[in-house]
Formats: C-alpha cells, structure tokens, sequence
C-alpha cells in the first residue's frame, strides 16, 4: 500500500482502523496458539491444564457482548434488573434514599 496516494482524512481514517484490526488479529493469532498447544499435549496424552497445573488457568477466547448475570433485581418489578457494574440506575439509588439496604435487592 502507497500511503502517499492517500489523502490527510483518508490517513486518519486508517490510523483509528489500525488498532482495532491489530487488537482483532492478536486475539485471533492467541486463539490459533490455544489450540495448537492444546493438540500438541492431547496428542501426547495430556490435557494443557495437566501441564499448567492446578492453580494456572488456561484463560479461553470468549466472543465479545457476553452478559453479565444479573446482581440485583426490584423485588416488586422483577423488569427492573442490574449486574452491579457501572452506575447505579435510577431505582437502585431511589430504594437506597429510602434507607433500604441493596441487600435486599440481591437475586
């Protein structure tokens, strides 16, 4: 690719694409190294957490917009739910001001 061909907003365009793309194949190319190692071991009769041991987790490619259990939900409106991150939603801090304990809002 000739970057002198390419125009100041088409360079920047480009330079906000970059990280996104090298974050992408990183995870990718981790993935493929995963699965590499882990068909190297079965096949010779191991389990990769085997060769780790215990107290090591072998931490797994996990696809984005996983969700997050739900942490504390309206006892009276079971539609109002939230997972404890973040900021606290409009219902959590009126039950609060109302000198009710989150606890109570536990699942």
């Amino acid at each position: 690719m000739d970057l002198s061909t390419l125009s100041v907003p088409q360079l920047r365009e480009l330079q906000q694409q970059i990280p996104a793309e090298l974050k992408r194949r990183e995870v990718q190319d981790k993935a493929n190294i995963l699965n590499e190692v882990r068909a190297f071991a079965k096949a010779r009769g191991y389990a990769i957490e085997d060769l780790l041991g215990k107290e090591v987790k072998v931490k797994t490619v996990s696809s984005s917009g996983n969700k997050v259990k739900v942490k504390y939900r309206h006892p009276e409106n079971p539609e109002l739910e939230w997972t404890g991150r973040g900021r606290k939603p409009k219902w959590v801090e009126a039950w609060l001001a109302t000198g009710a304990s989150i606890d109570n809002l536990l699942v």
